[in-house]
């Protein structure tokens, strides 16, 4: 036979096929022949072959019938085959394939090998593929190459064991002895691999990072190390664009970050180092860079003195300025993640991060507006809304939503005054309202309510903003809204804050029609147009005859909801009349109800951040039940289930923020379902169906031991059980007890329950036990609920659930169906 054509043929000759099916014909006629050459147990030419078809392999064609003869080149006793055998196996084999395990004798037999050359050879072979079973059976030959005095065999043998370590945690303690010696070489490639081993053996076991913490003092070592690194002079053999071995300077610094985390004594070791080289690299190249921006991270992530948290934000800050876009985006997510432990100091570089606004790469400009938002405060509010908001006027669409978002969440906490706070969100409506979230309407309705004094000029300023342009439909909304509410000051001209317009009372009624004929209007704006005029025929008087005229012409409409207010409307008009003024009396003012607990939940970016509320008192004297008592509900509809409020004897933990709709369509300024009042709040009237008399008598009846228990919810450890009891006073009342457990190894914090019930249900949540749910079962939560079923219907209900778990927040849906039949028949 023939013999076949060398590699660099193959190659020369693959390389000159012009079309995809001439390669493939080239490929499968090679392939064919090296078959052949398999079958005939050619051992002449075996490593010519396999390395023709590892190339091939390279190329994307299968080459899995080369694996045996990769096997065979492994156990040749040819360094040239090895090679070639080796570097097959790693390429055509895995875990995943039994034949692996073939291999495990001749890797054995090697790693005893006279010639360093073949160890090293199986050393990188186990360390790329080498499985559990491989793993376990040869880490003892790892383990002896590891103490050996040849540089070269020990930093193969270095990260071998990291590789062993990942597959097989508990052999971790056999490479420990090993490991004292290793920071002692002068060799920085064993240098590079033992940090790379100590990391990785501290990031698995919390045992090996305290024994190198405290037994082998591995921060003074490792200060040593990158102080001689930073200090030596110029090594041809290490110096990468004037610094010194930089890879290893960044192994170090990760490996610090991790001995200091939560650890004082030594983090104090090493924060001079830390500022030298914060201080002594060089900022002219990346290299310099990727140095600063590891010592960042470490000075971040360990309890350093607060100058050189400065000098980390600093660097960051230069990082800025710097040309390259990759850097100024790395400097603008670290400076996001400091921003609430170092605000001040981030502060000092604002006018440099709203310079990032104007950035034409899109990624730096969404990493530089959140940081906008996160800088915002009371003694900036009014600079940085005028940078912010001209972003919003000339930013892509994609940024105007969460933008829009920003301004209003900022706005609300910083306001410096209500007419201020007006004109934002005006604004923000004028440029982008088509973007803003379905909140924002009843928010800002609900803050002009609030402003009595400022109802003349919004209302005009809304007329104003509407005339002839209807775009923008939020701002079509809340001008509607605005106008049929406060319409008789428009006309009246009582404006002070500016100078009064004159308008008549067909010119209101005129934009007002025009929002209902305008192609441009939904039918939600057409809605609130409609619901405007009809309030103005009780403020209007010389118009009242062409209200009439408008509302009965829409009572034929298409639009079914259009059609139903205007027909309920002219019903007002003939039938109940001497009604109508008081059903369209001006609003009350609204009472917004803050969220029980110091902290809600502020999204930014799809991440959630905790922000600090401003606590207010609450107002003297008795809160209107209705608004005290709102509960979304969340099974359907847009009606209110009362809930009674409980005070708590101890404070619960936060819920982070509102029971939310689930369903979206409903106004969410009612108060949280489950978490408990304030103690400070007060007493309000409770409904006497509910409560009454529950206090004197016998709380529950003999009945309720027939009903059984049901798990409501178990999920990632944490269970929630439901046993019931009826009332023995009121058979309509339901009492649930709930019971959380944790199976697992950690504490749950923070826990808290919320529940909602169908509109035809009273629910009243009491307070909890505790807060925290012990860990393996220890100990349980308890919470009582009672639910008042008067119509005795299917008991239907929608929880939440908020705890902290591993340092996490965690948060969970559920719903509750299978109540037994006995608990609300």
């Amino acid at each position: 036979m023939p013999a076949p054509i060398r590699l660099r043929e193959l190659i020369r000759t693959i390389r000159t096929a012009r079309t995809q099916a001439e390669e493939r014909e080239m490929i499968q006629k090679e392939c064919a022949a090296i078959r052949s050459s398999f079958r005939e147990e050619d051992n002449t030419y075996r490593c010519r072959n396999v390395a023709k078809l590892l190339y091939m392999h390279m190329l994307g064609y299968p080459a899995h019938f080369g694996q045996l003869e990769c096997l065979k080149l492994i156990a040749s006793q040819k360094f040239t085959d090895k090679r070639i055998g080796y570097l097959g196996a790693m390429l055509l084999l895995d875990e995943r394939q039994d034949v692996h395990l073939l291999m495990t004798n001749c890797i054995k037999n090697d790693l005893n090998h006279s010639t360093q050359y073949v160890q090293g050879l199986a050393l990188c072979t186990l360390g790329c593929m080498g499985s559990s079973e491989m793993c376990r059976d040869l880490a003892g030959e790892v383990e002896k190459l590891l103490k050996t005095s040849n540089s070269y065999l020990r930093k193969k043998a270095a990260l071998c064991a990291v590789h062993v370590i990942r597959k097989v945690p508990e052999l971790m303690e056999m490479f420990l002895p090993a490991t004292k010696n290793l920071l002692n070489e002068k060799n920085h490639g064993v240098l590079h691999t033992s940090v790379v081993l100590l990391t990785e053996m501290c990031e698995r076991s919390p045992d090996m990072l305290a024994h190198f913490r405290k037994n082998e003092k591995l921060v003074p070592q490792l200060v040593r190390i990158l102080k001689n690194l930073i200090m030596s002079g110029y090594s041809p053999e290490h110096d990468v664009s004037g610094i010194s071995d930089p890879f290893l300077q960044v192994r170090i610094l990760r490996l610090l970050r991790i001995l200091g985390r939560n650890d004082d004594d030594s983090s104090e070791a090493m924060n001079d180092i830390l500022a030298q080289v914060a201080t002594n690299t060089e900022t002219s190249k990346n290299v310099g860079n990727a140095i600063l921006y590891e010592t960042v991270l470490t000075i971040m992530d360990i309890k350093s003195e607060s100058g050189l948290r400065v000098l980390a934000i600093n660097i960051l800050g230069r990082f800025l300025l710097n040309n390259d876009k990759n850097i100024r985006y790395v400097a603008l997510t670290s400076l996001l993640k400091t921003v609430q432990t170092d605000h001040n100091a981030v502060q000092r570089h604002r006018s440099t991060i709203v310079d990032c606004l104007k950035d034409l790469d899109v990624s730096i400009k969404r990493r530089a507006m959140e940081l906008s938002f996160a800088l915002v405060n009371g003694n900036n509010i009014r600079g940085m809304m005028k940078e912010l908001l001209y972003f919003l006027d000339s930013c892509e669409p994609e940024f105007k939503a969460d933008c829009a978002s920003g301004i209003f969440l900022a706005a609300e906490k910083y306001a410096p005054s209500k007419r201020w706070h007006i004109d934002t969100i005006m604004r923000v409506l004028t440029t982008a309202g088509s973007y803003v979230r379905d909140d924002a309407v009843p928010n800002l309705i609900q803050l002009i309510t609030n402003s009595v004094e400022m109802h003349a000029y919004t209302v005009q300023r809304l007329y104003k903003a509407t005339l002839g342009d209807y775009s923008q439909q939020p701002l079509v909304q809340v001008a509607a809204w605005c106008i049929g509410e406060y319409g008789d000051l428009l006309v009246s001209g009582q404006c002070e804050e500016e100078e009064p317009i004159q308008v008549t009372e067909d010119e209101v009624l005129d934009i007002l029609e025009s929002v209902l004929i305008s192609n441009m209007s939904t039918s939600v704006t057409r809605g609130y147009a409609l619901t405007a005029i009809m309030k103005l025929s009780t403020r209007f008087t010389c118009t009242v005859n062409r209200i009439k005229k408008v509302v009965s012409i829409y009572g034929s409409s298409i639009d079914v909801e259009l059609q139903q207010r205007a027909v309920e409307y002219n019903a007002l008009f003939k039938k109940y009349d001497h009604m109508r003024s008081a059903l369209l009396e001006r609003m009350p003012v609204m009472e917004k109800v803050t969220t029980n607990g110091p902290t809600e939940i502020v999204q930014t970016n799809g991440e959630t951040e905790p922000a600090p509320l401003e606590t207010k008192p609450p107002p003297s004297g008795p809160q209107p039940t209705s608004q005290a008592n709102d509960l979304l509900d969340l099974l359907g509809g847009n009606d209110i289930t009362p809930v009674i409020p409980t005070a708590p004897t101890s404070k619960p933990a936060s819920a982070g923020g509102e029971l939310l709709d689930l369903l979206g369509d409903i106004n969410l300024t009612g108060a949280p379902a489950a978490a408990p009042a304030p103690a400070s709040v007060p007493q309000i009237s409770q409904p006497p169906f509910l409560l009454d008399g529950l206090s004197s008598q016998p709380l529950f009846n003999d009945i309720a031991t027939g009903i059984p228990s049901i798990t409501a919810y178990s999920k990632n450890g944490l269970k929630i059980e439901f046993t019931f009891e009826r009332s023995n006073t009121n058979p309509s009342v339901t009492v649930i007890t709930i019971q959380a457990s944790n199976s697992t190894e950690l504490d749950m914090t923070d826990f808290v329950f919320q529940a909602a019930v169908p509109k035809t249900f009273q629910l009243q949540l009491l307070s909890p036990s505790s807060s925290i749910v012990p860990a393996f079962n220890t100990g349980t939560i308890t919470q009582v609920i009672k639910v008042l079923n008067p119509q005795k219907q299917q008991l239907r209900m929608r929880i939440k659930l908020t705890y902290n778990h591993k340092g996490s927040a965690m948060q969970d849906l559920a719903e509750v169906n299978n109540f037994p039949p006995q608990s609300w028949q």
